[in-house]
């Protein structure tokens, strides 16, 4: 069949190849599909033609006016999307409107049909055949993401991500073919090229196939991206030392994984020296970096003592505060502020907390004797923990006031007789004056007083308070101080280990001040704390009571410690203090959402949100499920039931205030 050139001489024969004039081609009225082409679609087609012509021709018929006589122009029956992709590539002036586009003449079939039947009656190309071919170009052609996204119509990163899956093991991209794999599934195998590691994961797979689970068994010797770590790091200085991070091409920024966990801490750990030898400079006598916080370090710490401001940081204080004030009035936040005014602000804020600092400082001996920890932080950050004491250097970094020095023991008297028993005896009676009373006696006696201790101390709840703070604080912020006479001893849990990141949340930081700035108002010696306590007003020490009795809270709930009377207590101190967990916690992917099975996600959205909320997202894949939910949720206030305090008892009764211990005890 031979191909014929367009003429508005004579009526075209059907069944003919032609050229047509790319401007002498229009959409047709009778096209099938009425949902036009996305952008991207006619981007990768334009690109096709580009590199290399038309593959497809259009098939059309002629445009006749109402008598039948031809127009000379042409209706595109099926081939749109190429017709638009050809008139794109004219505007980038890579073909002309007036070239020829290779055509089929149909005048026979019903142009609707034919329309229709193009867009229907085809089968696509399986993705594992378009992921194979595709890396086939790269390896035999030697062409980069970027020549073969520019050959399709893609981006290079889509053409990366397609060169990673077709490099997954030939035997998974079989089991992917035959359904045995979603795309979810094989691109989670993708965050390695190891095809023996691939199949070994594969095979260790059970009914639980979550794309999350697998990349988590492939990057288990490996460390994510997030790490506090890996951010400390960073990437640059961690490739520079010979460091490989896995890519994955298929998660967002972070997805990365460093190869060399080993590198990775050494590196973290010889940054953290670095810190840790600037601060050392100030003049401390010693300086450790560590990754965890050294919880088991032993040492007494010291905190800065009040120092006062000399006369020019008083001055320079005032003026700067004065001139902060002028500046902020009338402003409720900085993002209301022009920008040269919160600079301002920000400098002079600076300014404020820099001279503020000099209120308290080390003394001298505690800085040449102690030392100083740089810790790294959960977010990735460093902290510098200041004024630690081994217990050979407390006593130069703490002189005690000197004791006297016990009295020598008394001589033995010895069993012998003298010439004049009776100056022997007189002399035996005036040695015994000085002899202490027997350990029997002095056991006796003291019980004696113990209990007198404990009525008369139980009939003052004013001395109790004043005797519990003191025995509380003394071993709370005094090493090994055996300073109380109560047996009382507060045991405090780090809750590090249980919660990861839960020392560097806001609440933690608050607690951390309220301790330091106690720690900061106690006199060095134990010996004089007593004295500091009971100098303290009523307010002031039930605040200190209530800060150490709060150190000692444990509503932990461990598998392997089963203590169900505790947790009903914390239940009931939580319902006194109205305590409202959702003001310092929110659900999210990490903290609960992207920890829990599907249905937990679908019960937390259906309560928080709305029944309907929870079906939108119900057939969703986990950690989409998780990140949607995640957004439903924010600012709703829910909780899961763990952390939900229950309604107070108002059944319990409490003895009526001033009513005698002992008295109410006996009844």
């Amino acid at each position: 069949m031979n191909a014929v050139t367009e003429t508005t001489a004579a009526e075209p024969v059907s069944g003919v190849e032609i050229f047509v004039p790319l401007n002498k081609l229009k959409k047709s009225p009778r096209n099938a599909r009425k949902v036009p082409h996305g952008t991207s679609a006619i981007e990768a087609l334009a690109a096709s033609i580009a590199h290399k012509g038309l593959i497809q021709n259009l098939v059309v018929e002629p445009e006749v006016t109402e008598d039948g006589t031809p127009t000379g122009l042409y209706f595109v029956t099926a081939g749109e999307g190429r017709r638009q992709a050809m008139l794109l590539c004219a505007k980038r002036r890579k073909m002309k409107k007036s070239d020829p586009v290779r055509c089929w003449l149909d005048t026979e079939n019903d142009p609707s049909e034919i329309s229709l039947d193009e867009n229907v009656t085809r089968t696509p190309m399986h993705p594992a055949d378009q992921f194979e071919r595709f890396l086939e170009l790269s390896e035999t052609k030697g062409w980069g993401a970027q020549e073969i996204g520019a050959r399709f119509g893609v981006s290079a990163h889509v053409v990366k991500q397609r060169l990673r899956l077709g490099a997954v093991s030939p035997k998974l991209l079989q089991v992917y073919r035959e359904d045995g794999l979603t795309l979810d599934q094989l691109m989670a195998f993708a965050i390695t090229e190891d095809h023996e590691r691939q199949e070994q994961v594969f095979e260790s797979l059970h009914h639980n196939r979550e794309p999350w689970i697998i990349r988590r068994d492939l990057t288990a010797a490996n460390v994510p991206g997030h790490d506090r770590r890996a951010i400390f790091v960073g990437e640059a200085a961690y490739e520079e030392a010979g460091g490989t991070i896995i890519r994955d091409l298929f998660a967002d920024e972070g997805g990365g994984y460093f190869e060399d966990a080993g590198l990775l801490d050494m590196l973290a750990i010889e940054k953290l020296r670095e810190v840790a030898a600037e601060v050392q400079a100030e003049g401390w006598k010693w300086a450790k970096a560590h990754i965890d916080y050294p919880h088991a370090h032993g040492m007494r710490r010291f905190y800065p003592e009040p120092v006062a401001l000399s006369g020019e940081d008083e001055k320079r204080l005032e003026a700067a505060s004065a001139r902060y004030d002028q500046l902020v009035e009338g402003y409720d936040s900085y993002d209301e502020m022009p920008e040269e005014v919160a600079a301002k602000v920000e400098a002079l804020d600076a300014e404020i907390d820099a001279i503020s600092d000099k209120r308290h400082a080390y003394d001298a001996n505690v800085i040449a004797h102690g030392g100083v920890f740089a810790v790294l932080n959960h977010d990735g950050t460093v902290t510098i923990e200041r004024g630690f004491v081994r217990a050979e250097d407390e006593a130069l970094a703490d002189p005690q006031p000197e004791g006297e020095s016990e009295d020598a023991a008394p001589d033995t008297i010895e069993d012998e007789q003298t010439e004049d028993g009776g100056e022997a005896e007189q002399e035996i009676e005036d040695e015994e004056v000085g002899k202490p009373i027997s350990d029997t006696l002095t056991r006796d006696l003291s019980a004696h007083r113990t209990l007198a201790l404990r009525v008369a101390l139980g009939e003052r709840p004013d001395m109790a308070v004043i005797a519990l703070t003191h025995t509380l604080t003394s071993q709370l912020f005094y090493s090994y101080a055996e300073a109380g006479c109560l047996e009382v001893r507060p045991t405090v849990t780090p809750l590090g280990s249980h919660a990861d990141g839960i020392e560097d949340t806001p609440l933690a930081a608050k607690a951390n001040a309220a301790h330091e700035a106690w720690a900061e108002r106690m006199p060095r010696d134990v010996a004089d704390l007593w004295a500091f306590i009971v100098a303290l007003d009523d307010e002031d020490r039930m605040v200190l009571l209530a800060h150490c009795v709060s150190c000692t809270v444990n509503a932990l709930r461990l598998p392997w410690d089963r203590k169900p009377r505790s947790l009903q207590t914390a239940d009931r101190l939580a319902s006194a203090l109205s305590l409202d967990m959702a003001k310092d916690w929110t659900p999210t992917v990490d903290s609960y959402l992207g920890r829990v099975i599907k249905a937990h996600i679908v019960e937390a959205v259906t309560e928080g949100v709305s029944e309907d909320a929870a079906c939108r997202i119900a057939d969703m894949k986990r950690q989409d499920m998780a990140q949607s939910a995640e957004q439903l949720l924010a600012g709703t206030g829910w909780l899961p039931a763990i952390l939900r305090t229950p309604e107070a008892d108002t059944s319990e009764v409490q003895a009526e205030d001033g009513e005698d211990f002992y008295a109410v005890a006996a009844e």
